[in-house]
């Protein structure tokens, strides 16, 4: 946080564009700033003011006789820019920008918007907006914003790219008693973007918990790596708007047809171990479980409760989010069962009965808690006749400092007559929700998390020897030269054997008489495909012949399918036939590359051959920083693994060749970000090794 810590911890602070009148902007912001208890010194700027709420106010910031750290700026934004211009020329070291009218305008707005940042980057300033709230810090504190009201003090700090949806959970914030370390309105993200604060934030020891609205990154790589070092330390739970697939740019090879618009952010938050929520109320209430709570060893839960019905759906709930029900030990089902009623259930979940007070609650949370078998309990509270909220409330507090490895969360489904209840929980640092699924899915969160951190491996993939990237760029240069950003069949092999991939070997004829010198060369039987960049599926048009075993099969099949493509697609002129040595059948699998415009590219595999678009049996994962190990996942994610472990009888198919032909593709498309689409369908895969039979890459 060092390169922003005067940022939140000025010591001093210029208000330019103050104003003595209530209900304008500068007014507020200055007003914001004293009520919050800003200890520094404040100075506020308007040419018309001599005195502004008690304070002295100045024509400029130049005229100001002492340092200022920070800069809030509140004028129209025709006069931002010679205002900016000043507070370099006094050494000011941040700039938050209130002022809108820049590119969220239009071509104008952007061009002064790019002025901006250029002149305070010529003063060594840093930009937060324009266009934005403004900036809190609970500890400081301060209050550098227009937004009503300041939060509790906390230790979750809130990241939002929407102003208006910043000051919505600020003011319920305040209702719901959640305390916040900081609040930050990026606004345009002109200069300091989401990167910048989740690395302060990772870096400040007042925040626990770094929280997101972003709708948007700016540097994706860059967001990769600030993230993924963060996320070893904090829980980085983001909430990401648009996730339509209306925006996915459209794309002519299978993977990209399969990556929508919004998958890159889903594998780009999971290699950096962001945690993705879907709804607001999700982001909080994975807030509240991350700012109390400790993360837990494992994934195993217990379920304590007053009524077999919401035990049931919690344990339905937790088995759909991947926990597992703990079973209890020989001595904990030997003490439940000698201490609970005979009608009690003493498995998992264990119902105490709806006449259970607060001492049964404590009793069966205590043994299930003390159970090596067990990370975690929920206990969920009916409104039975006989219910003792607060009582049954401070048990489960009582009981869950015994155990402070791990987390506790309470379910309290009532309304009026449990409300004391959830609230003293709350206030104790005890999650409660009105539902079970809630709460499972907050112990979801945590175990998630502590899975996550606990598998980080920093392995990079082998640095190979014998990779030949001049081969690959004459390729390139001859496809570029040919005025063609596609290749044919026989460029894309040369690319993959270039780079060790093992692929069928793959030649170019013009001629009849070449293709069947070609397939004498590469021995019988072998495989013709049309070759042109306009034609995706061959086989449709008749594009394919297989098992020729002579070359007056060669001859004859050249012709035919020369022959079908001009009846079907009489305008395309191939540029010739593809000969490729047959090679026997395998398990179909499809490796493919797609590229993000925000985090590079994403790497897929899944099953292949001509079922890839209609199961869709892919998984991805971001090229950068892949390493063997997330290779190997990637693999497992999908139904083709399970055919490739043998499947009725079937030998095991040689996993570990697919893996050195993914790690090869990344190194490729590492190599040569030019690469904008690749797809290899089929792979063959073999009990020993593995073949590409097919390939199309396109560049740009």
């Amino acid at each position: 946080m060092q390169a922003l810590t005067s940022l939140f911890r000025p010591a001093s602070v210029a208000i330019i564009g103050a104003s003595g009148k209530p209900g304008k902007i500068g007014n507020i912001i200055l007003k914001n700033v004293v009520a919050s208890g800003y200890p520094g010194r404040v100075f506020p700027i308007n040419p018309k003011e001599t005195e502004i709420e008690g304070l002295p106010a100045y024509p400029s910031v130049t005229r100001v006789p002492e340092a200022v750290e920070v800069a809030v700026i509140a004028v129209p934004a025709p006069r931002v820019l010679p205002v900016v211009a000043e507070c370099g020329a006094v050494g000011v070291k941040h700039l938050i920008v209130i002022s809108a009218g820049f590119k969220e305008t239009g071509a104008e707005g952007n061009a002064l918007e790019k002025e901006l940042v250029s002149t305070a980057r010529r003063y060594g300033m840093r930009v937060v907006g324009p266009n934005c709230v403004g900036i809190m810090d609970t500890h400081t504190p301060l209050n550098a914003s227009f937004a009503a009201g300041f939060p509790n003090k906390g230790e979750i700090a809130f990241i939002s790219q929407s102003g208006a949806m910043l000051v919505a959970i600020l003011d319920w914030s305040l209702l719901s008693g959640l305390g916040f370390s900081k609040f930050i309105s990026l606004g345009n993200k002109a200069d300091l973007n989401e990167s910048d604060f989740i690395e302060a934030a990772a870096d400040d020891p007042e925040t626990k918990v770094i929280l997101g609205y972003i709708e948007d990154v700016s540097d994706g790589v860059r967001f990769l790596e600030v993230a993924t070092r963060a996320s070893r330390n904090k829980p980085i739970v983001v909430l990401k708007s648009g996730v339509s697939q209306a925006g996915a740019q459209a794309a002519s090879s299978h993977t990209g047809a399969l990556a929508g618009s919004d998958l890159a952010y889903e594998v780009a938050f999971r290699h950096a171990g962001v945690i993705r929520v879907e709804s607001m109320a999700e982001l909080f209430d994975l807030a509240l479980a991350f700012a109390k709570q400790p993360i837990p060893k494992g994934n195993r839960l217990a379920i304590v409760t007053n009524s077999g019905g919401p035990g049931i759906v919690a344990t339905d709930a937790a088995e759909e989010k991947g926990l597992a029900i703990a079973r209890f030990g020989k001595k904990t089902l030997d003490a439940l069962r000698a201490a609970l009623p005979r009608e009690a259930n003493i498995y998992n979940p264990v119902d105490v009965l709806g006449d259970a007070r607060a001492d049964r609650f404590r009793f069966a949370l205590t043994k299930v808690l003390e159970d090596e078998n067990v990370d975690a309990a929920v206990v969920l509270v009916c409104p039975t006749a006989t219910v003792e909220p607060r009582d049954t409330a401070k048990t489960i507090v009582e009981v869950s400092r015994s155990f402070p490895e791990k987390p506790v969360f309470g379910v309290y489904m009532g309304g009026e007559i449990l409300e004391t209840g959830a609230h003293l929980l709350t206030e104790a640092g005890i999650p409660c929700y009105t539902f079970p699924e809630v709460a499972v899915n907050a112990m979801r969160a945590l175990a998630y998390y502590g899975e996550m951190i606990g598998a980080r491996t920093d392995e990079p993939l082998p640095e190979y020897q014998d990779l030949d990237p001049e081969r690959v760029r004459a390729v390139f240069a001859a496809v570029r030269d040919d005025n063609r950003l596609v290749l044919l069949g026989s460029e894309g092999a040369a690319v993959l054997e270039a780079y060790g991939i093992p692929v069928a070997p793959t030649k170019l004829a013009t001629r009849a008489e070449e293709a069947v010198a070609i397939a004498e060369e590469l021995g019988y039987p072998v495989v013709l495909k049309v070759a042109s960049p306009k034609i995706v599926h061959k086989t449709d048009i008749g594009g394919v012949r297989m098992g020729l075993e002579t070359p007056g099969e060669v001859m004859a099949s050249f012709w035919a399918v020369m022959s079908n493509v001009q009846r079907a697609l009489p305008h395309v002129i191939p540029h010739g036939i593809d000969v490729q040595r047959q090679a026997p059948r395998g398990t179909e699998v499809i490796i493919g590359v797609t590229r993000d415009v925000h985090f590079g590219h994403l790497i897929a595999f899944g099953l292949g051959g001509i079922y890839v678009n209609l199961l869709k049996d892919v998984s991805f994962r971001l090229a950068h920083g892949l390493s063997l190990r997330e290779i190997e996942k990637m693999i497992s994610e999908t139904k083709a693994f399970t055919l490739l472990r043998g499947y009725r009888g079937q030998k095991p198919a040689d996993v570990g060749a697919l893996v050195n032909i993914i790690a090869r593709v990344t190194r490729l498309v590492t190599d040569f970000p030019e690469i904008a689409e690749m797809d290899i369908n089929p792979v063959f895969a073999y009990n020993a090794g593995a073949l590409a039979l097919d390939v199309k890459i396109t560049i740009s």
